[in-house]
């Protein structure tokens, strides 16, 4: 029976810290501030942008909220990007995905000044973690290295597994577990045979969107399992692992709902702080 990865409780360990780090800051006369820009009317983007504020809040941050109609051009929305990109106030700018038809992700990422890109998505932030320079580390996957770091799992010389070639997860994912000095493979819809992969992994990390990709018989005995999926169905909220079988085999799991996700939000905290700090230095 697999042991519990706490994400609920690593985040909260991380928001207190946090919060100390920004009285700090004040000190300085500088008070972390994120503006998050929200276009059209998503019902989920609209409850993770509050889940954003409440923890700005909890921590001591500025938060500057955003929200455009789903009609907004990309005119009007560069518009806004270039005046927060020019905003000493704001350290940190996310414009929440997915976005309306007629908006390109890739363009409006790449509007984002480099420096304030508190999610880690624009070309240079990927180029930079790629080739192992400072840069704006994305969310999910460096809450994922903070909770195996937290409960000692050990990584290097091991066998990680990642389901998911997203630039948001399953890329950079790849790129830090690299950089522990694990060997990587990444799985996707092309993979032939998912399972013969999963089952090598040390560490599984599964990040398909697909609710229940992964099963008990696709994980090998005391492998740690890292579940980064959330899905609303009719059954509740699940994951992209069947966490009843996995559980009985994985020696780590993360719980969905409670796992990565307060990890993500966490994290994003904390590059906005770390942006902040980087803005008094210039």
């Amino acid at each position: 029976m697999a042991q519990i990865l706490d994400g609920k409780e690593t985040a909260r360990a991380i928001r207190e810290v946090l919060k100390a780090r920004c009285a700090e800051l004040e000190t300085d006369g500088v008070t972390p501030g994120l503006a998050v820009v929200l276009v059209g009317n998503d019902p989920a983007s609209a409850i993770y942008v509050g889940q954003k504020e409440k923890a700005c809040s909890e921590v001591g941050f500025n938060s500057y909220r955003y929200e455009l109609p789903a009609e907004t051009t990309e005119k009007e929305l560069f518009v806004l990007i270039d005046r927060l990109n020019g905003d000493p106030k704001v350290h940190g700018i996310l414009v929440q995905l997915p976005l309306p038809k007629g908006l390109s992700a890739d363009r409006v990422i790449g509007r984002i000044d480099p420096g304030k890109d508190v999610d880690g998505f624009h070309p240079l932030n990927a180029g930079s973690l790629a080739c192992g320079l400072p840069g704006v580390v994305p969310c999910t996957p460096k809450g994922v290295m903070r909770i195996l770091e937290r409960y000692g799992v050990p990584l290097a010389g091991r066998k990680a597994v990642v389901v998911g070639r997203s630039n948001i997860v399953g890329k950079p994912m790849a790129q830090l577990l690299l950089a522990a000095n694990m060997t990587v493979t990444v799985c996707h819809s092309r993979t032939p045979d998912l399972a013969r992969e999963t089952l090598q992994a040390d560490v599984l990390v599964v990040a398909a969107g697909k609710p229940g990709i992964v099963d008990g018989s696709m994980v090998k005995e005391g492998a740690v399992v890292v579940d980064v999926g959330i899905h609303r169905t009719s059954r509740g909220i699940v994951g992209d692992v069947k966490f009843d079988e996995v559980v009985e085999k994985a020696s780590w799991i993360t719980p969905v709902p409670g796992g990565a996700g307060p990890l993500t939000i966490a994290m994003l905290m904390e590059n906005t702080l770390e942006l902040a700090a980087k803005a008094i230095l210039k």
